[in-house]
């Protein structure tokens, strides 16, 4: 899936992603590729996100937005 996670201040990731792991305000999610379309607010925690070239990064935010798109993009846009 193509994840792009924004804060307010710079890009903190923008690549394919085999996995994102986060928390909204109704419970934990994990999104795979072509998970169905999805608007939610995120809760303070940590972002977990799983690529092929690094393995695992770790963002860690106070509160944000998701949103999963049809054509198998995803975005989140945080405040760190």
């Amino acid at each position: 899936m193509k994840l792009s996670v924004y804060s307010l201040k710079k890009i903190l990731f923008q690549d394919e992603a085999r996995l994102l792991n986060c928390k909204t305000v109704a419970g934990e999610i994990t999104v795979l590729d072509n998970h169905e379309t999805l608007i939610t607010v995120l809760s303070a925690g940590a972002i977990k996100v799983v690529d092929d070239k690094a393995g695992e990064h770790f963002f860690p935010i106070k509160s944000g937005f998701l949103e999963v798109k049809e054509n198998n993009e995803v975005r989140c846009i945080v405040e760190e």
